[in-house]
């Protein structure tokens, strides 16, 4: 494995620590960095079969500083973001539509690159609008297990939902992940195309 992604794994690391050194709740930050974890273990699983583009690794890095961050704090109470609340005079903590919106934004990077790589849909315009649609399926998906871990441990709820009390929350929860992985296709995936058009040709040679 080369440095730079030794590094990145470095750095994976150091935010899982912090984060884990006196969180607000135990029992949420496990549930919260979870998914981080478990990415990990997938992309060193699958490394020397399919190596994603260095783009990719990097927004997924990002993505998992955001779920350290919020585990740490709960994305209810992140200090930044509650600043903003009080300046700004808003209604809650917004960090939760960060997460959401990332949540739509990395996971587009991750399906459009498999996507094409694997050659499973080449049409771009059926190709962005199933990439779309997977996003908002498995912000769904994140949704109802939301849903049932509050449903089982109803003490860990309020932090894990992080409603903050706003009876819209879960349908906000997914129209942000639906801007996220829109905004990556209108913004970024020409970008993103450069990358893996770089693999292919190295793969070629």
């Amino acid at each position: 494995m080369k440095r730079k992604y030794i590094f990145l794994i470095l750095l994976f690391v150091v935010g899982l620590l912090w984060s884990g050194i006196n969180p607000k709740d135990y029992f949420t930050w496990i549930l919260e960095v979870a998914p981080a974890i478990i990415g990990l273990l997938v992309l060193i699983a699958t490394y020397k079969r399919f190596k994603l583009t260095d783009f990719t690794y990097y927004f997924i890095l990002i993505h998992c500083w955001i779920l350290f961050i919020g585990g740490h704090y709960t994305y209810a109470e992140v200090p930044f973001f509650d600043w903003l609340k009080e300046t700004f005079d808003l209604s809650r903590n917004n960090y939760d539509k960060v997460g959401h919106f990332a949540q739509g934004f990395i996971p587009a990077i991750i399906v459009r690159e498999i996507f094409v790589r694997q050659k499973v849909v080449e049409q771009k315009a059926w190709l962005n609008f199933i990439i779309v649609a997977v996003c908002l399926s498995f912000s769904a998906v994140y949704e109802f297990i939301e849903w049932w871990v509050a449903a089982l441990t109803s003490e860990a709820a309020d932090d894990f939902l992080g409603t903050q009390g706003y009876i819209w929350d879960t349908q906000s929860d997914m129209l942000y992940a639906t801007i996220g992985a829109i905004t990556f296709i209108l913004f970024l995936s020409n970008t993103h195309q450069h990358q893996i058009d770089k693999i292919l040709g190295n793969t070629k040679a």
